[in-house]
């Protein structure tokens, strides 16, 4: 099992600019330094790709090396176990790497170029996983709705909620919201697939509509499930500390909303 090892603590979502070092100490071995934070399946992962600094101190941004590190390299350090709102059921921890020697052959590509890295490998199928993921989530939430309003009925007259107009509209307002997130989600890995010259900045807002549909899906139906969703053992209660990470899984829904925006205006994407 192979994972990413891009985030640290000084870049936060600018990942592209990283501060781990990258030293050649022979012709066929270098030595890195530095720290990764919210290092998926740390820990656990067989390989970690770590991005580190590979160019001069005033060179464009998004210059840099990625280098394979062995998970029982000698002076891979793993920190402590993830403890946090939400994403429970991934390890997500922070790994330190104390003057590792790795061999050259274990360069991906040559050294300072891996932007290509970011925007053909990283970003559509790392952001095509997340907008799925919550997609999948929203899409839950919708199911414990509709479950709940068809089943809750008023004592005094027999009616359930599902039969009220208003709750009818706002699970129709929230089923639209999901189905045109859906549809863009598709589209863009279709267009990428296809290889088609707007593909990214599909990719870019399929992530960044991705996670304000689950965070507005899921709090809506909090609301339209009333109490019952705030009682103990409610998936509820998963399913929104998770949809909250949305926004601030990397690249973030702010950053990719510049990107596309730049790309729309022929704009590097990686300006200061």
């Amino acid at each position: 099992m192979t994972t990413l090892s891009l985030s640290e603590p000084g870049t936060g979502t600018h990942f592209y600019l990283p501060q781990t070092t990258l030293e050649a100490i022979s012709p066929e071995q270098f030595r890195v330094s530095g720290k990764k934070t919210f290092v998926t399946n740390g820990g656990y992962a067989d390989l970690y790709v770590v991005s580190t600094v590979a160019a001069e101190p005033h060179a464009p941004p998004g210059q840099f090396s990625c280098i394979v590190v062995p998970g029982d390299a000698e002076g891979l350090e793993i920190g402590p176990h993830w403890q946090g709102l939400g994403l429970r059921g991934n390890s997500s921890r922070t790994i330190t790497l104390n003057d590792v020697v790795i061999n050259r052959r274990d360069l991906l590509g040559r050294e300072g170029d891996q932007i290509w890295y970011v925007f053909q490998v990283i970003v559509p199928y790392f952001l095509m996983a997340m907008a799925g993921t919550y997609l999948g989530v929203a899409g839950g939430a919708l199911e414990e709705a509709q479950t709940h309003l068809c089943q809750r009925h008023y004592s005094s007259s027999g009616s359930t909620l599902a039969q009220q107009p208003v709750v009818q509209h706002r699970l129709g307002e929230l089923w639209g919201t999901f189905e045109r997130t859906r549809q863009l989600i598709y589209h863009a890995a279709q267009s990428f697939d296809a290889g088609q010259p707007s593909s990214l900045t599909s990719v870019f807002s399929a992530k960044a509509e991705a996670a304000d549909a689950v965070v507005h899906i899921v709090n809506e139906v909090m609301t339209l499930m009333g109490g019952t969703a705030y009682g103990e053992g409610s998936k509820l209660h998963r399913m929104l500390r998770d949809a909250r990470a949305a926004h601030v899984m990397s690249p973030t829904t702010d950053l990719l909303r510049i990107w596309a925006g730049r790309a729309l205006l022929d704009q590097p994407l990686l300006s200061p």
